[in-house]
């Protein structure tokens, strides 16, 4: 059934479950547990769409012949003068 798990040790497992959790705690856990379970289905689904689409993306730049980009210029509107910084020396005396 699971592996090397019986039919005698699930209703062991069963019932120490339901020792410690109470008759009414069990309808809440099934709920808890198949919902973790449903999420991690739905995510594992999602992930292999985004992978899918991603690959196909990929495909798709690689199939399209390359652009170049156009690099932007920069035009100064007022002429920057280049002066050299004055030297002062520092005379003693």
């Amino acid at each position: 059934m699971f592996g090397s798990l019986g039919f005698t040790e699930l209703i062991l497992i069963l019932f120490i479950v339901l020792v410690i959790f109470g008759a009414g705690k069990l309808p809440q856990l099934g709920e808890g547990i198949g919902k973790a379970i449903k999420g991690f289905k739905k995510s594992v689904h999602e992930a292999d769409a985004i992978e899918a689409e991603a690959q196909a993306a990929q495909q798709n730049m690689a199939d399209a012949p390359q652009q170049a980009i156009p690099q932007p210029t920069v035009q100064a509107s007022v002429p920057v003068e280049q002066t050299a910084a004055p030297v002062h020396s520092a005379s003693r005396g």
